[in-house]
């Protein structure tokens, strides 16, 4: 064999001996990695086949103004201010789904009996809806006088029996239903047409200051 055939060989050696040892340190170093695999939480995980409901609010609850009512306590004020979120959020000029209208959701039927005739003009009157849930309340608890004594402090379907929550479940249901649940017990209870019951206003509306509230059973709201 020449000396040239020789380097050759020993060139092709070299050559070979390189592209090897590149392949193998490329393989030494992969085989220090694995491939990734999402680790799944559990009750942090959605499965394949599961289906995600998104809530997001309506138009209308976007647009509803949600007011900042300061803190009143236990007191008069602070009764009608927990009434009146309850209700309507504090809003005047709102009229339910059900035709119950204002700050407090008077019926027609009821504000005919307080005097008042003028729909339109209750709406626009904020000044009329307060003197006229003063009025509400003035009969009531004339109508309630009797359950007042009797009941007052007693405990029925674990809600403690007050003054205020009495007041505040008639201004939900009338007197009447209010009588009935107090004699039943608690197992005769109305419910409106969004499903609130009495007793959940009587628990809501419990141990307020409504001494101020003078009874009259022909309480009328003054126009002027």
């Amino acid at each position: 064999m020449s000396v040239t055939a020789l380097e050759e060989i020993k060139c092709m050696i070299k050559k070979w001996t390189y592209f090897l040892g590149l392949v193998l340190l490329i393989t030494l170093i992969s085989s220090g990695f694995k491939a990734f695999e999402p680790e799944k939480l559990e009750g942090f995980h959605v499965a394949n086949d599961e289906v995600i409901n998104y809530l997001v609010p309506t138009k209308e609850e976007t647009e509803k103004v949600y007011y900042n009512f300061p803190y009143t306590g236990k007191s008069y004020v602070g009764f009608k201010q927990a009434i009146a979120i309850k209700e309507s959020l504090g809003l005047y000029s709102l009229v339910n789904p059900f035709g119950y209208m204002g700050k407090y959701q008077f019926g027609k039927s009821t504000l005919r009996t307080l005097g008042v005739q003028n729909t339109a003009d209750f709406l626009k009157n904020p000044a009329l809806q307060e003197k006229a849930f003063k009025a509400l309340l003035a009969k009531n608890k004339w109508e309630l006088r009797k359950e007042i004594n009797r009941y007052e402090g007693r405990v029925i379907n674990g809600v403690k029996i007050t003054e205020s929550g009495l007041l505040a479940a008639a201004h939900l249901g009338g007197a009447g239903s209010v009588k009935s649940y107090l004699r039943s017990n608690g197992q005769n209870s109305f419910t409106d047409g969004f499903g609130t019951s009495l007793r959940s206003y009587i628990k809501k509306f419990g141990g307020y200051d409504t001494s101020n509230i003078v009874a009259n059973p022909d309480a009328k709201v003054k126009l002027y």
